[in-house]
């Protein structure tokens, strides 16, 4: 049995100044971790009993599906330059070097290693579908480690990959971790929503983000509370309003006008009269294209393209949404000579009228992205690329073209939902990712020559999928969908106790006696509990219990003479009078509805 007074339980009244989201103050505040340097943090007794409850409930469902490996944390660069991204990690990427001067990385993510392994040993459609897994230490030099826990350097990840031999095969792969993410998630009693996702650095099709609503999040969720459609910010799209166009003046060609001063939205609106809807704004970007690997040099050198993306006034880019349409690594804002060698103009009077442009993107010359609400539109207003002058009568497709149209804006809340026959509004709102899905296709198969023969004989390239969990986020998405101002409260299926069995004067030899009693009960009974057996005034231990996430805590008081303790819901903050032979009857049938609960729900 544990005993408060014998374990390391270091609590603090007051969070450090820098710890600003909930999580991050009472994780500190309750002993669970401290912090050993930027985004690099130690995890103690509370904190571990937790994260190993997680990673118990993670295994459980994985092995369902799966097969558990170990990979190693330290990699060698030949694998990475052979799938493209020993370069396309960028500085996320610890990279070092051992003695001999061989260069090596600290491991981010593992799709290059278990292709390595698929490659060597798969041979046949028979070994096929494969899953496997690991729960394993990741590495990324995060360049703003922030928020406790939720952007560091150093954490723990469930990752599977799935090897398949079809798209039919895949979407079974998909399926299997879908579900099982689902039943993860609610048995460690999040309150999450699955949404649409974009794939990043990975790559690949398909890809749903599980999320949990905070404010502490840093990732934006569109939903519409009607139908219950989500996206992330990167992936949403929503229906536009119609707009009433302008009458066109003169002949109704493009019409070049005076406009000194009016280099902002605002200003050029008002100077046209018009809403910013009908005003094309330009946003000039210069892209990354890597490289990509090279048979005899290792890899290709990266290089640099110019890119136009025009849009409506009242919009904004998403750059992740512009990255993923033309295929580039990153993007950074055109300074003033990369304007006037790919535009020939300057910032605030950019437009699109007369623009030459690639025929496809990052070319060698000028890759111009419309966004698709421009589309069909007429008579709108635009840059002049020229000092103090813009056009009106200007029409997309009629006077001037692009290389490519895509949505590339982020939506705004109150727009219209995307789904068919729905009225609902759309509303954004902050949420952490616990866990991401992905489709890859044959990114990795086919660069890093993984074959195998199909059942007639012909060798074929494999399909993968890749599965992520955050286990430590987990954890802190618990604390903050569950904290008041006197700490937090954990389910019981990720709590460091279930109970804690707090005697309320140690000096009295009967109250010591019926709490270690009970103590031993509620063990006996299955249930994670820890006596507060120390020398402290009630109300300290009372403060420390509520801090500290147990969600159920029982008072060996006074009442003990006549067969009485208080339970006390944590999350309720109820206490209720129980008889002493019942208690764990009532401990235990709480924690069962609060698993029903969590799963019906």
């Amino acid at each position: 049995m544990h005993r408060w007074s014998k374990i390391f339980v270091p609590t603090l009244r007051e969070a450090p100044a820098d710890a600003e989201v909930a999580s991050h103050k009472f994780l500190l505040r309750s002993g669970y971790i401290r912090q050993l340097g930027a985004g690099i943090y130690n995890y103690l007794f509370l904190g571990q009993r937790s994260l190993n409850k997680i990673i118990a409930i993670v295994r459980d469902e994985m092995d369902k599906i799966g097969q558990e490996f170990l990979l190693p944390g330290i990699l060698p660069k030949e694998l990475w330059v052979e799938s493209g991204r020993w370069t396309g990690m960028g500085d996320n990427m610890f990279r070092l070097k051992d003695r001999k001067g061989a260069e090596l990385c600290l491991g981010m993510t593992h799709e290059e290693i278990v292709t390595g392994i698929a490659r060597n040993e798969l041979r046949s459609y028979k070994q096929l579908p494969q899953i496997w897994y690991q729960i394993q230490t990741k590495y990324r030099d995060e360049p703003r480690p922030k928020s406790g826990l939720l952007r560091v350097r150093q954490f723990t990840m469930k990752d599977s990959y799935s090897f398949d031999l079809n798209a039919a095969g895949l979407d079974t792969s998909y399926k299997l971790h879908d579900q099982a993410y689902r039943n993860i998630f609610t048995r460690s009693g999040l309150k999450f929503v699955v949404v649409e996702a974009d794939s990043g650095a990975m790559g690949g099709s398909q890809s749903q983000e599980f999320m949990v609503y905070t404010d502490a999040g840093e990732d934006l969720i569109v939903s519409c509370p009607v139908c219950g459609y989500a996206a992330n910010l990167e992936k949403a799209t929503s229906r536009l309003e119609p707009v009433t166009e302008m009458e066109p003046t003169g002949d109704g060609m493009p019409e070049l006008v005076h406009t000194p001063g009016c280099a902002a939205i605002a200003d050029v609106a008002a100077f046209f009269k018009i809403s910013p809807a009908s005003d094309i704004k330009c946003v000039a970007y210069m892209a990354l294209k890597h490289g990509g690997p090279d048979s005899k040099n290792g890899s290709k050198p990266d290089t640099w393209h110019g890119v136009a993306a025009f849009l409506r006034g009242d919009h904004q880019v998403n750059e992740t949404k512009l990255l993923g349409a033309i295929g580039a690594a990153e993007l950074r804002t055109m300074q003033a000579e990369e304007l006037e060698k790919y535009l020939h103009g300057p910032a605030g009077y950019l437009g699109p009228v007369g623009l030459q442009h690639d025929a496809k993107p990052l070319g060698e010359g000028l890759t111009v992205v419309v966004d698709k609400s421009l589309e069909g539109r007429k008579n709108l207003v635009c840059g002049a690329n020229k000092q103090d002058y813009h056009l009106r009568n200007v029409t997309p497709g009629r006077d001037f073209t692009w290389t490519l149209s895509a949505d590339i804006r982020s939506v705004n809340e109150g727009e219209a939902c995307p789904v068919d026959n729905c009225d609902g509004k759309l509303v954004v709102g902050k949420a952490v990712e616990v866990g991401h899905i992905f489709k890859l296709g044959d990114r990795y198969t086919q660069s890093m020559g993984a074959r195998v023969l199909d059942e007639n004989g012909k060798e074929v390239t494999p399909i993968m999928g890749c599965y992520g969990i955050g286990i430590e986020r987990i954890l802190t998405a618990a604390i903050e969908q569950s904290n008041d101002a006197n700490g937090f409260w954990l389910p019981s299926s990720i709590a460091p106790f279930q109970v804690v069995v707090t005697v309320t004067n140690i000096a009295d030899a009967a109250l010591k006696e019926a709490g270690e009693k009970l103590a031993i009960a509620l063990e006996d009974a299955g249930i994670d509990v820890v006596l507060d057996d120390r020398d402290e005034r009630a109300g300290v231990k009372f403060k420390d219990a509520d801090l500290v996430g147990i969600p159920y805590r029982i008072n060996v008081g006074k009442k003990a003479a006549s067969g009485l303790v208080e339970l006390v819901s944590r999350a309720k903050a109820q206490s209720t009078d129980v008889a002493l032979d019942a208690i764990v009857h009532e401990v235990k049938a709480r924690i069962a509805e609060e698993q029903l609960l969590a799963v019906s729900s």
